[in-house]
Formats: structure tokens, C-alpha cells, sequence
């Protein structure tokens, strides 16, 4: 396997990665749960979720040949909560994330050094994963922890529960081992 073609796996299962912790999250919290907010200006899990599908929608459409800034995109709305059930948000969730992955699973090792626009702006297509990498990871990390505070005792951990973090490292080691 080239160098290239390991970035690409390894990209694709981390942001495979990223999608299902906010699948968890989103899975475990019901309609008025996704659309609670810290204050006025703070975004809901609803608002979060429409501003990643937007962004995924825009970026990745035409992602080899047309600049990712879209001009049917409107950012400013993806920051009003109004996908009103649970249902909405899980259907806008999937299709940012359906456009985006089937974009990322049919680049090419040749692809990666080739140049895309975003906002007028050239990237390498390696620049603008990690870009997205950055960008992505970080909303799911906030859509993560604010699912968590709701929760609060009743979370189900998505990783490696408190306390149980050597008994992991044994079970792992041990299963090499064999």
C-alpha cells in the first residue's frame, strides 16, 4: 500500500470515527435535548448539526471541481434552530455526512496534491481534509459534551468508561498477544 493510499484509509476510518461519536450522541438525547442551549449565544446540538451538514454540503459537492464555498449555501441560517424533531436533525446529520464520505471515499491517491478552491482560496485536497478533519472533529467534539452535560449520570460513555482505563490497556495488550 503507497503512502497515499494509507492516508486515504486512515482519514476515511477517522472520520468514520467522528461521525459515530455524534451518531451516539445524538442517539441518546431526545428532541427537546438536541435543541437545549447554554444561553442565547451559545449553538444547540440541532443548530451544530445543521452548520456541519452545510458545511459538508457545500464543501464536498463538486469537491474537485468547484470552489466549496457554494453560492447556494446560506451559513448565517445554518445557525437558526429550525429543524423541528428529532427525525429532521437526524436526516440533515446523514445527509451532510452522505455527501461528504462518498466525496472522501472516491478521491484517488493522484487526488491528493491536487488543488481545490475554498472562498477563493487554493488548497491541496490533503489541505482541505485536514482542514475539514479539524473543522468536523471539533463540532462533534461540542455536539459530545454538551449530550454529556444533559445526560449528566445517565451518559453512555462512548469510549473507555472512568476507572476501567488499565483493564482496557490489559485486555488489548493481552489480545495482541495471541
Amino acid at each position: 500500500m503507497s503512502m497515499g493510499e494509507l492516508y486515504l484509509k486512515v482519514v476515511q476510518e477517522r472520520f468514520t470515527r467522528v461521525k459515530a461519536d455524534g451518531d451516539q450522541t445524538i442517539a441518546q438525547l431526545n428532541n427537546e435535548q438536541l435543541h437545549w442551549a447554554f444561553n442565547e449565544d451559545a449553538n444547540s446540538i440541532a443548530v451544530i448539526v445543521k452548520h456541519v451538514s452545510g458545511n459538508m454540503i457545500s464543501r464536498w459537492s463538486d469537491f474537485l471541481t468547484t470552489d466549496g464555498e457554494k453560492s447556494t449555501r446560506n451559513r448565517d441560517d445554518e445557525f437558526n434552530d429550525s429543524l423541528a424533531t428529532k427525525e429532521a436533525i437526524i436526516a440533515t446529520w446523514e445527509k451532510g455526512w452522505q455527501v461528504f464520505l462518498q466525496a472522501l471515499h472516491g478521491l484517488t491517491e493522484q487526488d491528493l496534491l491536487r488543488l481545490v478552491t475554498i472562498r477563493g482560496q487554493q488548497h491541496t485536497v490533503i489541505d482541505a481534509i485536514e482542514r475539514q478533519m479539524a473543522h468536523y472533529a471539533s463540532h462533534v467534539g461540542q455536539i459530545v459534551y454538551v449530550g454529556k452535560q444533559i445526560k449528566g449520570n445517565q451518559w453512555k460513555t462512548l469510549s473507555i468508561p472512568r476507572g476501567q482505563s488499565q483493564a482496557f490497556t490489559d485486555a488489548m495488550l493481552k489480545e495482541q498477544q495471541k
